[in-house]
């Protein structure tokens, strides 16, 4: 496992990871949390509880995918060292996370405007 941290491919698979990983932290940990959070208010009909609990969840999963990536991006550091190249810092988890979200806010952006059913313009006001 060592030799394969050690080459290009290995570089390329462990930023593939942080990408994964990084949609999982702007995707992922919502759906979750919101899905937990409902049926936490049906089965106990509390919407305090439900927030309570989606809050703390939020930042605990948000939390534990922060130290997960960052631990990535020293292995990712790691590797470039091995190989002999300069040290990139967080670079490469910095640029992940940007384009990452990015790509999930453009994703959201056009759900909402072409398939949610929704108007750009609000109905029943004239302009």
């Amino acid at each position: 496992m060592r030799q394969l941290l050690k080459t290009g491919t290995g570089a390329a698979l462990v930023v593939a990871i942080m990408f994964i990983g990084s949609l999982g932290l702007w995707v992922g940990t919502p759906l979750m949390w919101l899905w937990i959070g409902s049926q936490i208010q049906g089965a106990t009909a509390s919407l305090g509880a439900a927030l309570g609990v989606m809050f703390i969840g939020v930042i605990a999963t948000i939390g534990l995918l922060a130290a997960v990536l960052a631990k990535l991006s020293d292995v990712y550091r790691a590797n470039c060292l091995a190989r002999g190249q300069t040290d990139p810092g967080h670079f490469v988890l910095e640029g992940v996370l940007v384009i990452s979200a990015g790509l999930t806010l453009a994703v959201f952006v056009v759900w909402f405007f072409f398939f949610a059913g929704t108007s750009p313009v609000p109905i029943g006001i004239h302009l």
